[in-house]
């Protein structure tokens, strides 16, 4: 049977990262958010009472009777069946740790644009926005991507990967991370990435991986935009 992956429709979010996986590995899966009356089910499934793992939040898989949520823990599920993690333990847990360290990224970088809380609009916490964005360009960017140049430089297998010498759900994360933050802080971004040639490219390998890159072009893809976690405010990128 297909998997079924829950996520907000008409965005890409933090459900990105598992469809990008599930993309590259050919799985069989059906994308919720793009089935008629998407939110309607999505938010029935939330409610349902019969659930005893029940997820606080989307995304999440069902696979059968398994259910699976958060983003981290989706992706270790799938690595371990789709040959996206590595066998050994120890290399295992490191692209988990990898992966749980993208997901700060992503808080952090949709914090830029709502630092007081997703229950208020962007345009209700401006001021707030543009300092913690200013934070943000001048400090964690150059700090993440630092990180994942410095893993990648440090892996003896290869230096086209983060971990050993064969793909992993943590470099198609960070691709996807890459291309967000591209989006939301082009300015800020592009300077770093020149500082930062193996990460650089890494993206560029992933984007060019047959079943990624089909992805990419297909109206499967969901622009990024501004109801996302990754968004463009022109006075937030400097």
């Amino acid at each position: 049977m297909p998997y079924e992956f829950y996520y907000w429709p008409g965005i890409q979010g933090r459900g990105e990262f598992v469809r990008l996986a599930l993309e590259e590995a050919g799985a069989r899966y059906i994308d919720m958010a793009r089935e008629p009356n998407a939110e309607a089910t999505l938010i029935a499934f939330l409610e349902r009472t019969d659930l005893a793992h029940p997820s606080f939040a989307p995304p999440f898989l069902k696979d059968g009777q398994v259910l699976v949520g958060q983003t981290a823990a989706i992706l270790l599920y799938l690595g371990d069946r789709h040959g996206l993690a590595p066998k050994d333990p120890a290399r295992r847990l490191w692209v988990h740790q990898i992966q749980l360290t993208i997901a700060d990224l992503v808080g952090e970088a949709h914090d830029t644009h709502h630092p007081l809380g997703g229950d208020l609009y962007y345009e209700e916490q401006k001021p707030e926005a543009s300092r913690r964005a200013k934070w943000f360009r001048e400090e964690r960017i150059q700090k993440y991507l630092d990180w994942f140049e410095t893993i990648l430089a440090r892996n003896p297998a290869s230096d086209s990967h983060l971990v050993g010498d064969a793909l992993s759900y943590a470099d198609i994360s960070l691709f996807q991370v890459v291309e967000g933050l591209l989006y939301a802080f082009p300015k800020t971004t592009k300077a770093v990435l020149a500082e930062s040639p193996r990460v650089s490219a890494l993206r560029m390998m992933i984007a060019q991986r047959p079943r990624i890159r089909a992805y990419l072009d297909s109206d499967r893809r969901v622009k990024f935009n501004e109801q996302g976690i990754f968004r463009h405010y022109a006075e937030l990128d400097g």
